[in-house]
């Protein structure tokens, strides 16, 4: 009989946090900019150069703490990591080990398997290393420094997760999450969000953990995904062949599908962690933290029942809007100016995610107005353009932002609806489709709907449907 294995699986997740600045200097955390153009000597690690803290990390590291349902250390202090690495100008890194600014919280994910809580250890802050880009033409390595000191909150699990289906519904939370709060964009491609997974595996029925690995270089749900079970095999079939597994880092290649060793995994002790005796400790006061917390936004789970209730709309609907807070915003906003929620719902649904999917978009690349939607649907509405010309004419608004009734006018798609023009044409495709109206006659219903689209395509898609309906009708029953 074979043995059944089960996975244990924990996650530390980093978050570069929303700040204009970094967390100890006044340099820019923008993304994108020339390399090492954001630095001055506190990012790069120049002797005597001291650090100050940036007070807006503190107030967005509490936000997701409460969020995340966390209890707030209200006296915390920073610590010093201290590795040797090229990324790393000052050869430590300043983070939390002893009194990190949140712990014990937890967030409830939704599986096919249903509901589950995963408990979080810990959030520490902490800041980012620099950036190796590894020349493969040259051989060499380069550093850019832009990204060392740019805030991190690191959220760290319980091993609660037992399969990847389970951390890609925990991961989605906590972007969510995150990004209701406005405290990160959490954008995988970007960096901005970044997930270790740890792994092992153990006997099913068995209390005692196996030896875990931890990978790394993660920039996508669907790669974790990969990885965890290219993981999970991996050390399945070690234990199958009766080796060990080893505690070590791995790095994940998701072009081959595989992974390599990349260290020994350290433990505490080998970063001969100390407090950081240029920075004070951190006092938050409970006033400071109950204003953070009544400045909290409506995050999914109350915007969602909401929606069902205020807006009448199906669960299904509501379940997909709610996903990204873009999209959640694009629908209120929207519906504020039209006051047709079924409506702005089904556009954001259909037209604006095909468009999303073929460009390779995310809901927080949308950059058009709600105002240019809603009086797209207006013009639907009120019969000033056909469905057809719709479409049309939202392509151009999602690519740039055009204001619908300005573009109509100029181009000449505004709906036909001068019954005389109507009844000629339709006049002609009768008598050019003798078949079709036999067929009609004969009880082919569905004769009506060929002649319909050879009427729509004779005005050019311009046609009021509803007039073309009535007429044709009309026509065919004399």
């Amino acid at each position: 009989m074979s043995t059944v294995y089960e996975t244990i699986i924990g996650l530390e997740v980093h978050v570069e946090l929303a700040t204009e600045t970094k967390i100890f200097c006044s340099c820019s955390t923008q993304f994108g900019a020339a390399p090492n153009t954001h630095t001055c000597p506190v990012c790069i690690g120049l002797p005597g150069a001291l650090p100050v803290l940036n007070k807006r990390v503190v107030e967005l590291a509490v936000a997701v703490g409460l969020a995340l349902n966390c209890k707030i250390t209200q006296y915390c202090k920073f610590d010093r990591k201290n590795y040797f690495y090229p990324d790393n100008p000052q050869n430590y890194q300043i983070s939390q080990l002893y009194l990190p600014i949140c712990h014990d919280g937890h967030v409830e994910i939704e599986t096919s398997a249903g509901k589950k809580e995963i408990r979080i250890h810990e959030i520490h802050m902490e800041e980012d290393a620099g950036k190796l880009v590894h020349d493969e033409w040259e051989d060499v390595s380069i550093v850019d420094y832009n990204r060392s000191g740019v805030p991190l909150i690191e959220i760290v699990s319980e091993p609660d997760m037992r399969s990847a289906e389970e951390v890609i519904a925990y991961l989605e939370t906590l972007r969510q999450t995150i990004q209701y709060l406005g405290a990160s964009d959490c954008k995988l491609n970007e960096g901005s969000m970044r997930a270790d997974v740890n792994l092992s595996v153990r006997e099913m029925g068995s209390q005692k953990l196996g030896i875990r690995t931890e990978m790394k270089n993660l920039n996508s749900f669907k790669a974790i995904a990969r990885a965890i079970e290219g993981e999970r095999a991996r050390q399945i079939e070690l234990l199958e062949m009766g080796k060990k597994v080893i505690q070590e880092t791995r790095r994940w290649d998701d072009n081959k599908e595989s992974s390599h060793a990349m260290r020994s995994k350290e433990d505490a002790q080998d970063y001969r962690y100390f407090p950081d005796p240029d920075l004070v400790p951190v006092e938050i006061s409970t006033e400071w933290i109950e204003q953070i917390r009544a400045r909290q936004p409506e995050l999914r789970p109350e915007k969602l029942e909401r929606y069902k209730t205020e807006y009448d709309i199906p669960e299904y609907d509501a379940k997909v809007l709610t996903e990204s807070k873009r999209m959640a915003d694009l629908f209120e906003e929207t519906t504020a100016i039209c006051h047709k929620p079924k409506k702005v719902s089904n556009w954001l649904m259909g037209e604006t995610m095909r468009l999303m999917k073929e460009n390779g978009q995310d809901a927080e690349d949308i950059t058009f107005s709600p105002a240019h939607l809603a009086a797209l649907i207006d013009l639907v509405d009120s019969g000033a353009i056909t469905g057809p010309v719709a479409k049309e004419v939202f392509e151009k608004i999602y690519q740039d932002d055009i204001d619908p009734d300005t573009y109509v006018k100029e181009q000449g798609l505004a709906a036909v609806n001068d019954e005389d023009a109507l009844r000629s044409t339709i006049e002609q495709v009768i008598a050019e489709n003798p078949k079709s109206v036999e067929d009609y006659h004969g009880g082919k219903k569905k004769a009506m709907g060929f002649l319909v689209g050879q009427t729509m395509k004779a005005m050019q898609g311009k046609a009021n449907p509803a007039m073309v309906n009535q007429i044709l009708t009309e026509l065919l029953e004399k």
